[in-house]
């Protein structure tokens, strides 16, 4: 998860929406831990005044704006996207199974409860189809088994918000509790092998939210800060973590492309 919040990160820092987050697009080696996102064919350069299409992105995963009919959505759908699949994870199935857009948009009122107008608005300000019934949140420990570490469903909870804008960066994301454990020295994958670069963050990323730099550089590596900022890090390259994009430099707004992005 922390490798897709990065490539995530890169993607939208430049204006780009994957528009399609889900496992099928997510390919793990499970010998190097290295994560890919992929299938870039519904992958678009928003741009702000400019409207979109709202029927996009896999149910189990379409972001509540969406399900509202939204055209002019920002990159936060990916956010929402990405918390699903975080839950899925954590639950073992999807936690948002509906059987269709309205399905989808019950499935979550179950959880995070009746949206307000406010919410409702920020989602989509035309959006006058529905009056729905009042259904309280669902506790979020609730949702999840009772061993699930609180650090997991506070992050799922930032990531899941109905208000677009109130979802957490994908930067703020990587910096969250939950993936402290990555920054601690000497910590390896399951299998015992290192893990893939996760921190050769390149000049670009660290300026995209320059604040969060002293939480996602673990201390021993803070001294290659200053390396990174006039370039890659050590260690840097397309088969590492860094969040970067295959076949991008021919289509930079990626609305037709296929193609993937090392996370």
């Amino acid at each position: 998860m922390y490798q897709l919040f990065r490539s995530l990160a890169y993607i939208h820092s430049m204006g780009i929406c994957h528009r399609d987050i889900k496992p099928q697009n997510l390919l793990l080696d499970p010998e190097t831990g290295i994560l890919k996102l992929c299938d870039f064919g519904s992958a678009k350069h928003l741009v702000k005044g400019e409207l979109n299409v709202s029927y996009i992105c896999s149910r189990y995963y379409r972001a509540p704006e969406l399900i509202f009919g939204a055209i002019d959505y920002t990159t936060r759908i990916d956010v929402w996207s990405a918390g699903c699949v975080l839950a899925e994870l954590l639950l073992g199935q999807p936690i948002f199974p509906g059987d269709s857009g309205v399905d989808q948009l019950v499935e979550i009122i179950k959880v995070l409860g009746t949206p307000t107008k406010d919410q409702i608005k920020e989602m989509n300000p035309n959006y006058t189809e529905f009056k729905f019934p009042q259904i309280k949140s669902h506790p979020w420990q609730q949702v999840f088994r009772a061993r699930t570490p609180p650090e997991a469903i506070e992050l799922v909870a930032r990531l899941l918000e109905y208000t677009p804008s109130v979802r957490i960066t994908p930067l703020e994301a990587c910096a969250h509790p939950f993936f402290n454990e990555l920054r601690e020295p000497g910590t390896r994958l399951p299998s015992g092998n290192e893990f893939p670069p996760l921190f050769n963050f390149t000049g670009h990323e660290l300026s995209i939210q320059p604040s969060l730099n002293n939480i996602l550089i673990p201390l021993g590596m803070q001294s290659n800060q200053n390396q990174a900022e006039g370039g890659p890090t050590q260690d840097s390259s397309a088969s590492g973590a860094g969040a970067t994009l295959d076949h991008a430099a021919d289509n930079p707004a990626l609305t037709n492309a296929s193609g993937s992005a090392v996370a």
